[in-house]
């Protein structure tokens, strides 16, 4: 009986491991694609290279790899590459909490910190406004104040006199628009509980996955198979 649930356990263990490789492998592939198409980067200046894509393009690779060890060490029932997971596992979810409490600790100084530097970016892009130019930066504004309808960071007057088309609708050009700036933290707020909720179902799956590893541990610790290939 408990030679079946423990090898019960070791296939799901596999198993998840598995999804989790082809889903960390989609997040790699979509951070690449991003990387090569996508526009959105110089909104935030000081964070230019932590844009979607390339948090994307890491992201994958961390859950490519430690799902791969998880899976190897399941399957061929090997106590270092268990031992292995289950420290990266333990790591990962430091580094989330960490960076949970961080941002919910200092929401106030990154709110500031972020409006901020959306205006230097904004009074970046609007220089070569003037000479009809559209630059990267500009396209960045495009395509954010097209997405989320609004205009400027706070509203069209940071735009002074090159108002860009991208703050009209089709229709007509309305100037009383709301700001950017508003509009996404609106938008993070309204996500604020889908969010949390996967970082705790995150941490929920990584308790289990250090469980699941921990009991293959002391199951192959005692049964001698520590090397296992």
């Amino acid at each position: 009986m408990a030679q079946n649930c423990l090898k019960c356990l070791k296939y799901t263990m596999c198993v998840v491991n598995f999804l989790c490789f082809i889903c960390g492998t989609a997040g790699f592939g979509f951070g690449v694609f991003m990387m090569m198409n996508s526009k959105v980067s110089s909104l935030i200046p000081s964070l230019s290279s932590l844009n979607i894509a390339n948090m994307l393009f890491i992201t994958g690779i961390i859950m490519t790899c430690v799902s791969f060890l998880g899976f190897l060490g399941a399957l061929k029932e090997n106590h270092c590459l268990l031992v292995t997971f289950f420290i990266l596992l333990f790591i990962l979810m430091l580094v989330e909490l960490t960076a949970a409490f961080l941002l919910l600790l200092y929401e106030s100084k990154i709110d500031s910190f972020l409006q901020r530097d959306l205006t230097d970016s904004l009074e970046k892009s609007r220089e070569p406004a003037k000479a009809g130019n559209l630059t990267m930066s500009t396209g960045d504004w495009d395509i954010i104040q097209t997405t989320f309808q609004c205009c400027g960071v706070h509203n069209s007057s940071d735009w002074k006199d090159n108002v860009p088309v991208s703050c009209c609708s089709k229709t007509q050009c309305d100037l009383n628009q709301p700001g950017c700036y508003n509009k996404l933290k609106a938008w993070f707020e309204e996500n604020f509980l889908a969010t949390g909720a996967a970082v705790i179902v995150l941490c929920i799956i990584e308790v289990l996955g250090m469980c699941f590893s921990v009991t293959l541990f002391c199951h192959i610790s005692q049964s001698g198979l520590s090397y296992k290939l």
